[in-house]
């Protein structure tokens, strides 16, 4: 059987292909993975009437150059990367026809920091322990378990392109309202609850967490960003920075000996040794997945009840946006 594919001209920064991620084996050290931004991942995928557990193209500052060795329905989600489809802009957070030898050329991301592109059908990868995901530190999933490269060909899950899906793409109806993406910010305020060691720091520097904003540094990636401001954040005297591994997950912030925090990411270990101050909540997850280094985040206290509601409102609009999308892509 013939699949869809694209030929990578240029693989961009760094552009790896995730699904939803690796469940169910943290008890055994591994890393969940899966997209640093779930809620541009996700609406990628329904804008193209995926489900939730096909594999995206996670592209990280800056995009790739690819070539379409078939006709495929896209769509391009999170950060805008200045699309262009053989010298033409292409729309973000709205699907579009990507025709035969077609040249996609994503750029530098000019607002954000990872943009999602999703094909009708899902990216065949790599299946490794229940997920597609690319973890590189153990060369698994994905493409080879590595960053895509110049000369790769990815390929489709499956074919398919219905006629009366190019004419309704064409018409440019279907798009993510506005009103339900994430509020993008190089210098975003972001929801935090209180870690389990809260109460281990001095007050001043709890309150300092809330007031003062942090540097995300040149040394974030995937699997956490280190975060940088002054004063430092103190334990209470005699306490020690080291204890006894415990459980983190991502959005767990983490204080080393050097008082900096470090806010742990889509491919973080599964327990670690500092004390845990506070844990962003999961709605707000891919605000942080979108700044840059060089940016700032600033933290907000909200109880555990808040945290839950804005992520079930969060997945109420994915879900209605889904059945949306769910009545014009039944000719596929």
């Amino acid at each position: 059987m013939r699949f869809m594919s694209f030929e990578v001209i240029k693989p961009g920064l760094v552009s790896t292909i995730q699904d939803e991620g690796r469940y169910g084996f943290r008890k055994h050290g591994v890393i969940v993975s899966g997209p640093m931004d779930r809620f541009a991942h996700r609406a990628a995928n329904l804008l193209v009437g995926n489900g939730p557990e096909a594999a995206t193209l996670e592209m990280t500052l800056q995009g790739p150059i690819l070539i379409a060795q078939s006709d495929m329905l896209l769509a391009i989600c999170g950060a805008d990367m200045g699309a262009v489809v053989d010298g033409r802009a292409a729309p973000l957070w709205q699907p579009f026809i990507l025709y035969s030898g077609n040249e996609l050329h994503l750029q530098y991301a000019a607002h954000g920091c990872r943009a999602y592109l999703a094909v009708y059908g899902g990216f065949k990868a790599d299946y490794v322990l229940g997920s597609r995901s690319t973890y590189q530190r153990a060369a698994i999933g994905g493409y080879e378990g590595r960053t895509i490269r110049a000369g790769d060909v990815l390929e489709v899950e499956k074919d398919g392109l219905a006629l009366e899906v190019v004419n309704e793409v064409e018409r440019g109806s279907k798009f993510v309202s506005s009103m339900i993406r994430p509020d993008y910010h190089d210098n975003p305020i972001i929801r935090i609850v209180k870690g389990k060691e809260a109460s281990t720091f001095t007050l001043n520097s709890w309150s300092r967490l809330l007031s003062q904003s942090f540097l995300v540094t040149s040394q974030s990636d995937r699997m956490g960003y280190r975060l940088s401001s002054e004063p430092k954040l103190e334990l209470e005297s005699g306490l020690s920075y080291e204890m006894i591994s415990e459980a983190v997950v991502a959005g767990t912030i983490q204080v080393p000996s050097s008082g900096q925090p470090i806010l742990l990411m889509a491919d973080c270990q599964t327990t670690g040794g500092y004390p845990r101050i506070g844990h962003v909540i999961t709605a707000d997850l891919p605000l942080v997945a979108q700044v840059k280094p060089g940016g700032q985040l600033r933290f907000q206290e909200v109880t555990h009840l808040e945290a839950q509601e804005q992520l079930l409102l969060q997945a109420m609009d994915l879900k209605v946006m889904g059945a949306g999308v769910k009545s014009w892509l039944r000719g596929l």
